[in-house]
């Protein structure tokens, strides 16, 4: 797969990061075959620890494509922060825009340009239980709609056994293994040339989301729950059991 032209910026990066990666982490690498050699496209991943986006950078790396991450356009005007963004040619979110689609619109521009655009769907790491993706936001839906570009679904795992979700101490021995696997891109075509309703967008999300799953029970050997974590559900029923318990109380107290 030919090696795109990375940059100053990028290959500093690389320096930095990838000694302790290689120190503290094996590789399983799978699907590389499924990452487009040519052209613009998205990569939707899952997210289960704060350390799997360099896990999973450094398999983009080493496929040629380089991959570029959406972060807060705010990060791009702090100092060294904002260099180190900027020159490794990382995407800013516009979240202060009322136009969703506007939000990705730099996002939109490099997958026109033919660069690889990293989606981490769930929008933070999963709070599923036993750390399945969970129900996610449809900024990659619009993008890819919006582009026609593909899709590819990642999935990874071994990062959270270096470091728990929401944990911030290491767990370094044994030695964990970082498991990659890309699979071929996510079929879109039904939902192209539509309306982007909020049902449409759901619905695309909920797609490429299972693609997604699907490859991680690739990883794990084992079946994802049949309903994905919906952490704004759980919010929703957690209120309920507090306010059924609160009127237990009064109740008893009478």
């Amino acid at each position: 797969m030919p090696r795109r032209r990375i940059g100053f910026w990028y290959r500093l990066a690389a320096v930095i990061a990838k000694p302790p990666l290689v120190v503290l982490i094996k590789r399983d690498w799978r699907g590389m075959e499924n990452i487009p050699a040519d052209g613009g496209f998205i990569t939707a991943v899952n997210h289960n620890s704060h350390v799997d986006p360099f896990a999973y950078a450094h398999f983009q790396y080493n496929t040629g494509r380089v991959p570029r991450f959406l972060a807060k356009s705010g990060l791009f005007k702090k100092g060294f922060i904002g260099a180190m963004m900027r020159g490794t040619g990382q995407i800013p979110v516009y979240r202060e825009t009322t136009d969703a689609l506007s939000a990705f619109r730099a996002a939109i521009d490099a997958v026109e340009r033919g660069e690889c655009v990293v989606f981490y769907p769930e929008g933070t790491i999963t709070r599923d239980p036993d750390q399945w993706p969970m129900t996610a936001k449809t900024g990659a839906a619009r993008v890819a709609l919006q582009t026609k570009c593909p899709v590819i679904p990642v999935a990874q795992w071994g990062a959270n056994e270096l470091l728990p979700p929401y944990s911030k101490k290491l767990n370094v021995r044994p030695r964990k293994t970082s498991h990659v696997l890309a699979g071929p891109p996510v079929d879109l075509a039904r939902f192209y040339d539509k309306e982007m309703t909020p049902e449409l967008l759901r619905e695309a999300t909920e797609v490429i989301m299972a693609a997604v799953t699907r490859q991680l029970e690739q990883i794990r050997g084992e079946k994802a729950p049949a309903t994905p974590y919906d952490p704004r559900r759980e919010r929703i029923e957690q209120r309920r059991r507090s306010q059924a318990e609160t009127g237990r109380e009064g109740e008893n107290a009478k």
